[in-house]
């Protein structure tokens, strides 16, 4: 990319070029969600870092995979905390664990974090302990502090769910749009996007910010009920309220089999309802890559997520969302190098 070149995305245009987004930093070498993390993809080129955002119990949007603690902090090993042990229904089923909601910031900031897959990244489980729990402030300042006159690094922003203990309290919309305010970044234009799966949320957070909303991401899950949102009557209706959409690359790779794999109809459709297309999430571990892709029996080996990258990028995606920036940036920029040299020789 040129120096003076920007993925300022208006709202309604797609990027300049695909970007690279470090999903919860990069957490193929550092825990998810910690500043070490975000700072590696940054670092690695990512051009977007990727929160997902919790609620504390007096309000605050904290940064963590889920409201349940205990795969991704030493929750349990805190006697004070043993009574928080809760069972919710989280979509629709029974989760038993410590939730942020049940925690001010303040007790939150007492907990320290660990590797969430310590079976297939044990090497990570070495930072367990080193690095606390953020809050979206904290990663959007982080951000902005690692930005330059010839780089900004935005931030893309997945909300998760809330459920208050009594079922009384302000929204997530409501909260989020309060602090994208108290940050200064509520703006079409802004350094922050927003993605989450539930388009009711979008809409209410459009409502409230009006020509002030960042851009909008629609997250769509490999389940049924999301099926009506690839068609080109959902895709058209989706564009009323955001300005992308993000499907797994399951659902694209599938989707792009139907061609033989040569082009996406959801990726082309989506772009000619004015939607840039994101990725997730790309994993470098054979236990996340289709058998081909794989080298080596280990689960936890690396294989071959360059190739897996490549083909993504060429069926016209707009930006890969990845727990390994380096490899989908080497991607790009290969894919970049063959293109000068064809359109050199042509």
């Amino acid at each position: 990319m040129h120096a003076t070149e920007s993925l300022a995305m208006p709202p309604v245009t797609r990027l300049p070029r695909p970007a690279v987004i470090g999903h919860r930093g990069a957490p193929s070498y550092r825990p998810e969600h910690t500043t070490a993390g975000y700072e590696l993809a940054i670092d690695q080129g990512a051009d977007l870092i990727e929160p997902d955002v919790v609620v504390s119990r007096d309000g605050v949007l904290v940064v963590r995979h889920e409201s349940e603690l205990s795969l991704s902090t030493d929750v349990a090993d805190h006697a004070e905390f043993a009574d928080r042990r809760t069972t919710r229904e989280v979509h629709g089923r029974p989760v038993t664990g410590w939730f942020t909601e049940d925690f001010t910031l303040a007790e939150l900031r007492t907990l320290r974090a660990v590797e969430r897959m310590p079976a297939l990244r044990p090497l990570n489980t070495a930072f367990d302990g080193r690095f606390g729990i953020l809050t979206l402030a904290e990663v959007i300042e982080l951000a902005r502090r690692r930005s330059t006159p010839e780089r900004t690094v935005q931030v893309l922003v997945e909300l998760k769910t809330l459920t208050w203990p009594d079922d009384d309290g302000p929204s997530l919309a409501e909260l989020t749009a309060g602090e994208l305010r108290r940050l200064g970044v509520a703006d079409p234009e802004g350094p922050v996007l927003v993605q989450t799966f539930d388009p009711r949320l979008l809409r209410e957070l459009r409502t409230r910010l009006g020509e002030q909303c960042p851009r909008l991401i629609q997250l769509i899950a490999d389940l049924p009920g999301f099926d009506p949102m690839v068609t080109r009557a959902g895709l058209r209706e989706i564009s009323t309220y955001a300005q992308g959409i993000a499907p797994s690359r399951e659902r694209i790779l599938a989707d792009a089999g139907t061609t033989g794999g040569v082009r996406s109809p959801l990726v082309d459709d989506a772009h000619r309802a004015a939607l840039s297309v994101f990725c997730w999430t790309l994993r470098a571990e054979n236990a996340f890559l289709p058998e081909e892709l794989r080298r080596g029996s280990e689960p936890g080996a690396l294989g071959d997520a360059f190739a897996e990258a490549r083909q993504l990028l060429d069926l016209g995606l707009d930006g890969l969302i990845t727990d390994s920036p380096d490899h989908a940036v080497t991607a790009l920029r290969t894919r970049a190098r063959v293109r000068t040299r064809q359109a050199a020789v042509a």
